[in-house]
């Protein structure tokens, strides 16, 4: 099996291998474009989406003081118009002679050599093809959670920036809040000594979509938003929300449907499952079984881990959104903007809260300082792949119905043919990953 064979159907386990050959071809990586080492020297960065995620991104880069938002683009021109406006506002305000050049093909986006890196919030399933594409343009890549909308474009995007020697930071931002910081910290540290069972409370599957065809709007181009998806999939405006004006939260309902998004197993799940895997110092693989709601013998999405530990989706204190874990020396509790523990000796000595909700700029300054050193940021590209599998591979069992039993060495469905038709879909022509 040559490197490439290898790295693409042994994701996780080859990472660690070729890790080292992998900073060293960075290293030497596109001289005085992506290696940005000069203390004054500006990062220039694109951003490929623009919905309301884009704009919580936005408003945390902006504020680096080395970092230039110099592009954006949008297949909708309201969201290419306001993003432009905000971007162009932002720096008049603060006296910076800075050029925002607007974008409708992201193609042409990633053609310009004085663009160091791209900032990809666009929906799930554009992630992949995006993404790898920033990669052989030699950009390095901030990419909103989830990773990617199935596990084999997962497996191909570690590929694409192993080989070409890119920097890769997921949206994972909990990753840079204090409260999970601390959690993961109490659990890998063993002060809660051996766990065995991890809450996670972030939602269920997604719904068949139901919604009427609706016309489709003029500045808004359809079948470029649809991509690699099916061309009859019809237009609904919750989908694409129209923005009336900056003060919206217009989060598109395409997330909730299947075949156009992963439901809050997948949008909440991202968060929420990779920072279980964190504190039980799995985030580099997975489960070895995955068993759905309302499947003999639990009641309860539940992921078995080699190790003994159980990591079921259930509620806990109310129907908090986070994540609880019990080892045999007590519990530690932890949700946006809140840790609770069972006893003192687990709390933190400090509690601050810099990293916010969405605008959190450690995230992003993680990532400006990859593309300095060279040196991966908080969360690379195999964390957040490993954390998208876990949520891919629930979907995947509740739509079948049943276990399934998952090799996350080699990542492979194991002896399960039927399973394996689920780790992917066929692009619609001419879309490819290459």
């Amino acid at each position: 099996m040559d490197r490439k064979e290898f790295i693409r159907f042994s994701a996780l386990g080859a990472s660690a291998l070729f890790m080292p050959a992998a900073f060293n071809r960075a290293e030497a990586a596109a001289p005085g474009r992506s290696k940005k080492t000069a203390k004054n020297e500006f990062v220039n960065i694109g951003f490929i989406g623009l919905g309301q995620q884009a704009i919580n991104l936005k408003n945390g880069f902006i504020t680096i003081p080395d970092v230039r938002i110099v592009a954006g683009c949008d297949v909708y021109d309201i969201k290419r118009e306001r993003f432009e406006r905000q971007v162009n506002n932002y720096y008049a305000e603060k006296g910076i002679k800075n050029k925002v050049t607007m974008y409708v093909d992201f193609e042409d986006l990633l053609a310009r050599e004085d663009i160091d890196a791209v900032v990809i919030a666009t929906p799930d399933h554009q992630h992949a093809r995006i993404a790898i594409a920033a990669c052989k343009a030699k950009k390095d890549v901030y990419l909103e959670k989830p990773l990617t909308f199935t596990i084999y474009e997962g497996q191909r995007l570690i590929e694409a920036v192993r080989d070409n020697a890119r920097m890769l930071q997921v949206g994972s931002m909990q990753r840079s809040m204090n409260e999970f910081v601390h959690a993961a910290n109490v659990c890998r540290e063993g002060r809660l000594g051996k766990i065995s069972y991890v809450k996670v409370n972030c939602g269920g599957a997604p719904t068949p979509y139901n919604l009427p065809a609706e016309q489709v709007p003029a500045g808004l181009d359809w079948d470029k938003w649809l991509g690699p998806l099916a061309a009859d999939w019809p237009y609904h405006h919750t989908l694409n929300p129209l923005l009336y004006n900056d003060a919206d939260e217009c989060w598109g309902a395409w997330r909730w449907y299947k075949s156009l998004g992963g439901g809050y197993t997948t949008d909440w799940g991202a968060h929420m499952y990779d920072i279980a895997q964190w504190c039980i110092g799995k985030d580099l693989l997975g489960p070895d079984e995955i068993i759905p709601a309302n499947a003999s013998p639990t009641e309860l999405l539940t992921f078995n881990y080699d190790n003994g530990i159980k990591v079921v989706n259930q509620p806990f204190d109310g129907d908090k959104w986070g994540v609880k874990v019990y080892g045999e020396n007590g519990w530690v509790q932890v949700q946006r903007g809140e840790f609770l523990a069972s006893g003192p000796e687990f709390m933190p000595t400090a509690v601050d809260q810099k990293a916010m909700y969405e605008t959190n700029v450690p995230h992003y300054e993680s990532f400006i300082k990859a593309i300095k050193t060279r040196r991966d940021p908080s969360v690379p590209v195999e964390v957040g792949h490993s954390s998208c599998t876990v949520c891919n591979l629930a979907n995947i069992a509740m739509d079948l119905g049943r276990p399934i039993k998952w090799n996350p060495i080699v990542q492979k469905f194991v002896n399960d043919p039927e399973a394996e038709k689920f780790l992917h879909y066929e692009y619609r022509k001419p879309y490819t990953l290459e």
